[in-house]
């Protein structure tokens, strides 16, 4: 029977003989097919992917090579990634049946280098959410308990990898949506820094804010995808164009001590689990066995990050909605309308769900005219407070971690009717993304309740390679608890 590891695991089982790509395309079609009540799955590629599978393995018998660095990989999309020909709806009704006419960078970069596509990701709707609630395909499950979330907004492309229904996914993060699922469904969710991987074909959220990102089981192959889909783009103005390091030799650490700073006031929030706080401390103390300076900052910040990443993600979500008007693609009303104006307001009423109608409300008032500099303007002030305070840490430490979220995964419906205290679930992670900077949830712990929680780490700007070897190396000590 098909098993999977590692990426290298999987190419020496190829070079082997010991397995091909069909046989791994044929194993998740099957075990999506098995897990469909998780909902993590839109679509799937099914004879698209075996017929790349087969390619793919003709190919290795007639080279006796690889094709690329990603050779055979059974990888999925978030649904709000671009592929060319195929749907990508944002899971949202008012994109429901559009059709993508070109391939998202990432896209391009995966299938140069081998990997096979082999479905897309269910998530909430316009990546707006912290519990895949908010789809309008349905609701995602949690594989390690149905009962609650996978997280969100990635949640059905953390659940496809937790589930191993792939190999590896992509998601997208602009307050954390890819290290919060990734924390509830116990995996790797690494979000690099704004501008490391190009956005083009990303449909945007939060342009200042957006960051596609990677899931995985093992930290080699989140450095391997990270390598393979990085990198300059004349398509996104917003990319690096600093070369990029070998983030898989990255990891050769060779028992680095790190210098780790953590937020006092994080650690000691009243709306942190006391369960993961302590569990947390303890493991603090470990590092500091091992070797590591683990030392406490203050940070009287930490309430004021939420409100102002709301306030700049929801300016930008109204503008960057206000395209989706029915006229040239998307759901169009049906129904008699009075003139242009009508038309506008019933095609996106009924084409948008709740909480993206929320969030472009909200936007659409801080940026008015009388709230403008009340509301917009102190909320860029604090991401400036937060960014210079960032660097400061980062001249005297190497990384930083918090928790990844306050609590393990809430049951479905818990938190649905408290807007606020959905927003809330965001307040470790929303901090990284206000400052641009790369972070990471490593899957460490298990809770009381039997859920799965982890640790988020962040560094400097520009540094993935640090966060990536950081991660191997608490990896490593817990698993040698």
């Amino acid at each position: 029977m098909f098993s999977f590891s590692t990426i290298k695991d999987y190419h020496i089982a190829l070079s082997n003989g010991h397995t091909n790509c069909v046989t791994a395309v044929s194993f998740y079609i099957k075990q999506i097919e098995v897990n469909s009540h998780l909902n993590a799955f839109l679509e799937v590629y099914k004879e698209e992917a075996l017929e790349r599978a087969a390619f793919l393995d003709l190919f290795y018998q007639k080279n006796n090579a690889l094709s690329g660095k990603l050779h055979g990989v059974v990888v999925a999309l978030k649904d709000v990634i671009c592929y060319k020909g195929h749907k990508v709806s944002a899971s949202s009704r008012i994109l429901e049946n559009y059709t993508s006419i070109y391939n998202a960078t990432v896209v391009d970069r995966l299938l140069q280098e081998g990997a096979i596509i082999i479905g897309r990701n269910n998530c909430d709707e316009f990546a707006m959410g912290s519990s895949n609630e908010n789809s309008a395909f349905g609701s995602v499950l949690n594989a390690a308990d149905n009962a609650r979330v996978p997280g969100g907004s990635s949640g059905g492309s953390a659940v496809s990898v937790q589930a191993d229904l792939c190999m590896l996914s992509l998601g997208s993060d602009t307050g954390g949506s890819v290290r919060q699922p990734a924390d509830f469904c116990g995996i790797i969710g690494m979000k690099p820094g704004y501008g490391k991987i190009s956005r083009y074909g990303l449909i945007a959220y939060a342009s200042s804010f957006d960051q596609i990102g990677i899931f995985a089981k093992a930290i080699e192959d989140v450095a391997v995808t990270l390598q393979v889909i990085a990198g300059e783009d004349e398509f996104d103005s917003t990319v690096s164009t600093i070369p990029l390091p070998d983030y898989p030799d990255a990891l050769n650490s060779n028992g680095k001590k790190y210098r780790i700073a953590y937020f006092r006031q994080a650690l000691d929030h009243p709306g942190l689990d006391g369960e993961i706080a302590t569990v947390i401390k303890e493991y603090i103390e470990l590092l500091r066995e091992q070797g590591h300076v683990v030392e406490p900052v203050e940070f009287d910040l930490l309430d004021y990050v939420v409100p102002a990443y709301y306030i700049l993600t929801t300016a930008e979500a109204s503008s960057n909605l206000s395209r989706f008007d029915g006229i040239k693609y998307g759901y169009a009303a049906k129904d008699d309308f009075d003139d242009l104006t009508d038309f506008y307001k019933q095609s996106r009423s009924a084409g948008f769900g709740a909480e993206v109608k929320r969030r472009i409300m909200l936007g659409t008032f801080v940026l008015s005219a009388g709230y403008y500099d009340a509301y917009f303007t102190k909320a860029q002030k604090v991401r400036r407070i937060l960014f210079d305070k960032t660097q400061e840490i980062f001249k005297s430490y190497n990384a930083i971690i918090s928790p990844t979220v306050p609590s393990p995964a809430f049951r479905i419906g818990e938190k649905s009717s408290d807007p606020i205290e959905m927003f809330l679930a965001d307040i470790f992670t929303v901090f990284a993304n206000l400052t641009g900077i790369p972070a990471i949830s490593v899957p460490l712990f298990k809770h009381s309740n039997g859920m799965p929680f982890g640790l988020q780490a962040m560094t400097a700007f520009e540094d993935e390679a640090t966060l990536l070897a950081l991660s191997k190396e608490l990896i490593a000590i817990n698993n040698h608890l």
